[in-house]
């Protein structure tokens, strides 16, 4: 596994710091424009911005001569200006650096939610997008055919969506500014709530909370409070992926600000979800890259000397008890024999590291 040169993992940072600067110019995006109008002898400023159907919504500012609006205009041309400079980064990161961009429906998806607020209420992404930024993040290149995906999946614990009393945009208009043909999905169990939305080109947008009680709860979508009237389909496990979650950037247009797993989590639970997988349908596909990209950051962790970081997550899943355990050893037991000896390298590497006992998952 090639390395990312220590040169571009420097532009990625720049980018990310300048990416969160700008995520709090949203009152007046870049891709819109100040205009000035003549009314009375007095001059104002309007702000025109593209309405995405060949129109502009034009919002009134205020008058030329107050300072503050002075100011914003100036700052919005040095912010145009900027928006220009980190969308030559994701260019240059992503063309020589190494470092992967998602799809097209997918960046335009998942800036639309963050946009909307989404990693400012603690939403986190995950699945094969997330997977896409551990690249930028661990500073190695990882191969494409590991993260190609028709869907885009969303996290939110469910006490931090009725605790935070903030809520989203209503999610459904804020996919059909990306596409107008995204519809609510009806749910499984006949509920009038949704968890997920499908455009008709079949892209897929869902959104999963933690389920830490009874199993009456899982084919039941939950109310999330903070998800802008999106429900949100429980799941085992999940607890463990979004625990202490990371910042890096989604590299899409400019860059783009998400929250996603700790790399070390997402290989661990991706071992646990393959074990759970149904054979049917797309579920062996969808087993098989579950290892793929657990292997790959096993890797990756592995190269980039994070063995004792993976060793303690671990542990930790570990501790959790027989269902866990037994998961985690089919996961492993899946795994091809150079990765399972890679897998037990790290750990008993990790293990010593943090001076700590630790049980393989793998028969003897």
């Amino acid at each position: 596994m090639k390395s990312v040169d220590l040169m571009y993992q420097t532009m990625l940072a720049e980018l990310g710091q300048r990416s969160l600067d700008a995520a709090w110019t949203a009152d007046f995006p870049p891709e819109g424009r100040f205009t000035p109008a003549n009314i009375k002898g007095r001059k104002y400023w309007y702000f025109d911005i593209p309405d995405g159907h060949g129109g502009t919504k034009r919002r009134y500012v205020g008058p030329a001569d107050d300072p503050d609006i002075a100011q914003r205009v100036s700052d919005h041309k040095r912010d145009k200006d900027d928006l220009r400079a980190r969308r030559r980064l994701v260019n240059t990161l992503t063309r020589e650096g190494g470092m992967i961009s998602p799809d097209a429906m997918s960046g335009d998806i998942v800036e639309a939610l963050a946009n909307g607020g989404l990693f400012r209420r603690r939403g986190v992404l995950i699945g094969t997008v997330a997977f896409q930024c551990y690249s930028g993040l661990l500073g190695v290149r990882l191969p494409m055919a590991a993260i190609l995906t028709g869907d885009a999946d969303i996290a939110q614990d469910y006490a931090i969506s009725r605790e935070v009393e903030d809520c989203l945009p209503p999610i459904v208009e804020l996919l059909q500014e990306v596409d107008a043909s995204f519809r609510p999905v009806p749910h499984r169990s006949g509920a009038a709530a949704s968890s997920a939305f499908q455009n008709a080109d079949g892209y897929r947008v869902e959104f999963l909370t933690s389920n830490r009680g009874s199993d009456d709860y899982i084919d039941q979508p939950a109310k999330m409070p903070a998800l802008g009237g999106a429900s949100a389909d429980p799941l085992r496990f999940l607890d463990f992926l979004i625990r202490e979650p990371v910042r890096t950037i989604l590299l899409h247009r400019s860059g783009i600000p998400v929250v996603v797993p700790d790399p070390t989590r997402y290989a661990v639970h991706k071992l646990i979800v393959a074990s759970r997988r149904h054979i049917d349908g797309q579920g062996s596909a969808k087993r098989e890259k579950d290892i793929r990209q657990a292997a790959l950051l096993f890797e990756a962790l592995q190269q980039t000397r994070r063995s004792a970081d993976l060793a303690l997550v671990y542990n930790e899943a570990w501790e959790r008890g027989p269902a866990w355990q037994e998961a985690i050893r089919v996961g492993a037991g899946m795994l091809p024999a150079p990765d399972a000896d890679r897998f037990k390298t790290v750990l008993i590497g990790g293990a010593k590291k943090n001076r700590e006992d630790i049980e393989l998952p793998f028969s003897e």
